[in-house]
């Protein structure tokens, strides 16, 4: 039987059918998610979705993993933390067992792009990474954790989470009601404010980071200067507790490549470990395909 993964995302739902042996791609999809229509539609598109890719393949699947924009809360069996709103507080999970009459595998969105990098992707380039770490960084910061090829979901299902540690104390305000979170000190949208308190005028990050490297803006070169020092910060007090094997950078602020270079001296400044650091830091290799194929790793 092959391997089944859905990815939901907040616009679009995408399916993808992996060879069990191989894990060659068979088969992908995609439709739209229509979130606005509320929860019980967006459970229907994705049997709408299963029963096409099924008539195409002329396989229907007896199980499937799903990358979520949340978590599954261990304890209650519900949705927590998505920002698709209308699956907060759902029994998704059993609700699509119901549905589909099979069995289901759920996973936040951050933990599948750590999987599936770390089984076909940039871990391929390092076989013996024992513990692999998937952080996202773009308009969210968020993380999943792999060790031995196995998701660490941890007993809050938020294992591998680091985007709502306090890096500033009295900081900005977040939507998850604490001050400075780390995804609101160096997300994208972090950083564009940042630069339009300092400049008075807003800017989009890729300018910020041109005008910073042509050094024809002090501004810019104050927020990429905030950027890499608590990058630096972050990093380290993740890698001093968990010391991975294998870090991989996803999302848009993860294509900033002085994050590989100065950002990279920054961690050696607050590292435990005499400023010695040698764990590879790379960009992932499956771009947006990483959320459906660890999807469908899930069963694996």
């Amino acid at each position: 039987m092959n391997f089944w993964g859905i990815d939901l995302g907040g616009t679009k739902i995408e399916c993808a059918v992996l060879d069990a042996g191989s894990l060659s791609v068979i088969e992908r999809q995609r439709i739209p998610t229509e979130a606005d229509r509320g929860y019980d539609h967006i459970l229907s598109q994705i049997k709408k979705l299963i029963a096409q890719v099924s008539q195409k393949i002329g396989e229907f699947p007896t199980k499937i993993g799903l990358a979520t924009p949340g978590v599954l809360e261990p304890e209650s069996q519900t949705m927590k933390n998505c920002n698709t709103t209308c699956m907060n507080g759902q029994r998704m999970q059993e609700d699509l067992e119901q549905l589909l009459k099979i069995r289901v595998r759920l996973a936040n969105d951050a933990n599948c792009f750590a999987l599936a990098e770390a089984l076909m992707g940039a871990g391929k380039d390092y076989p013996d990474a024992e513990v692999v770490w998937g952080i996202i960084m773009g308009t969210g910061v968020g993380g999943g954790l792999v060790v031995n090829q196995k998701i660490i979901n941890g007993h809050h299902g938020i294992g591998g989470e680091w985007g709502h540690n306090i890096l500033e104390d009295g900081g900005e305000l977040c939507y998850c009601s604490k001050q400075g979170c780390v995804e609101t000190v160096i997300s994208g949208p972090a950083l564009e404010r940042a630069y339009e308190k300092l400049a008075g005028t807003p800017l989009k990050l890729n300018v910020i980071i041109e005008r910073h490297l042509s050094s024809s803006d002090i501004h810019a070169s104050e927020v990429v200067e905030r950027l890499l020092e608590n990058y630096g910060k972050a990093l380290s007090s993740v890698i001093n507790i968990i010391d991975p094997s294998l870090i991989v950078i996803g999302g848009g602020v993860g294509n900033i490549d002085l994050l590989y270079t100065e950002g990279y001296e920054r961690i050696k400044k607050y590292i435990f470990n005499s400023g010695q650091l040698t764990t590879p830091i790379c960009k992932p290799v499956l771009g947006d395909s990483a959320g459906v194929f660890g999807a469908a790793l899930l069963w694996n």
